[in-house]
């Protein structure tokens, strides 16, 4: 249906999902949300274009999932919006959030089947309890529950939103303007996910895979006569430090390298460029709670690490239990799932040589089951 585009809202912060995870990157099955709401609408092939709005820090990520059009969404709801209608060109939009995840095939069927008759097709539901608004009950024959999805007119709704008034929906922004809607029957499965309750009252998701994920990290670092040393989150007793942008913690450097692995995430040099002052000097430390935090947004749960440094100096087999301890507590995980090995290369290369330090990690990741809570 080549006049028809439609807009996947997916920028918001789930701010009121309460679980630290964003509710978009959810796992149906190995499947984020969004993608999955997503690709339920494509399978319809109703749309020439489907768009999807994502928040700054999550629009790479998401680009490396699938290929439809993504834009950086805004502030608020409505900006999102508008920030997506520059890139619609055909006549009609049909504007969901991906917090609408099972709307049915039947559904989006009759919404689409509407089209032309109005500038704006809003699905509603009735309300079938009292009605009680500033101490006075009011007739509920008369109060709507609005849904999404609705389809617009393009001109119609993008003309709507450049008034000065901050909408909740697209259909009041049209009315506003002086256009018209029809509202047409929804459906209780489109129940929106707002809260971790919501969603036990969603049929179709299926619950995320138990597949464990696995990311292998490796860095280096070349010895500087100056500076403190920091291996493993801990400051060790030395008359050096390391060669680097940062602290030059480089057992925390591989290690977020094999959570970033784990996830699909790409590598430190991505998050954390090296040409970048922002993390001149930084505590590794802090790079890896930027880390971890994002893992829990995007859904992840970390399971266990495994580090081993290779050196012949400095020793440090008196401090991997502190290294333990202070990395379990940075990945939010018992420290008997936090192991430390130290090897040496039986003097051969740069290691050999006591020339540097180099730290090959492990990490396992698995799916957040929110079937659980």
């Amino acid at each position: 249906m080549s006049h028809l585009t439609l807009i996947l809202l997916a920028a918001g912060s789930s701010s009121r999902f309460g679980t630290g995870v964003k509710k978009q990157w959810l796992r149906v099955g190995d499947t984020p949300l969004w993608q999955f709401v997503a690709d339920r609408f494509e399978s319809t092939s109703y749309f020439n274009k489907i768009i999807v709005t994502s928040s700054a820090d999550d629009i790479e990520f998401m680009q490396n999932c699938t290929s439809y059009t993504f834009v950086e969404g805004g502030a608020t709801r409505q900006q999102s919006l508008k920030n997506s209608l520059e890139h619609v060109t055909t006549e009609y939009v049909l504007v969901s959030d991906v917090a609408r995840a099972c709307v049915s095939d039947a559904f989006l069927h009759t919404i689409v089947s509407h089209m032309g008759k109005s500038d704006c097709i809003v699905p509603y539901l009735p309300i079938n309890d009292t009605i009680v608004y500033d101490d006075t009950t009011i007739d509920r024959e008369r109060v709507k529950r609005v849904q999404t999805p609705q389809l617009s007119l393009t001109s119609a709704l993008r003309n709507a939103l450049l008034q000065e008034v901050d909408f909740t929906d697209e259909s009041s922004a049209i009315v506003a303007n002086g256009g018209n809607r029809e509202f047409i029957l929804g459906e209780e499965a489109a129940h929106k996910i707002t809260h971790l309750q919501d969603l036990k009252k969603i049929p179709c998701l299926a619950p995320p895979s138990n597949d464990t994920l696995s990311g292998v990290g490796f860095d280096v670092h070349a010895f500087d006569d100056k500076g403190e040393m920091y291996l493993g989150g801990i400051k060790i007793d030395a008359a050096y430090g390391f060669l680097a942008h940062s602290d030059g913690d480089v057992a925390i450097h591989a290690l977020i390298d094999a959570l970033l692995g784990a996830a699909g995430m790409g590598d430190i040099g991505m998050m954390f460029p090296d040409n970048d002052a922002t993390f001149k000097g930084i505590d590794s430390k802090e790079l890896l709670s930027v880390v971890v935090a994002k893992l829990r947004r995007f859904g992840f749960v970390i399971v266990n690490v495994d580090i081993t440094i290779a050196a012949e100096k400095p020793r440090i087999g008196n401090y991997k239990t502190a290294m333990r301890k202070t990395l379990s507590s940075l990945l939010n995980i018992q420290s008997q799932r936090v192991n430390i090995k130290a090897t040496t290369t039986e003097k051969l290369g740069f290691i050999g040589r006591g020339e540097g330090v180099g730290v090959i990690a492990n990490a396992n990741l698995k799916y957040f089951d929110w079937t659980t809570i």
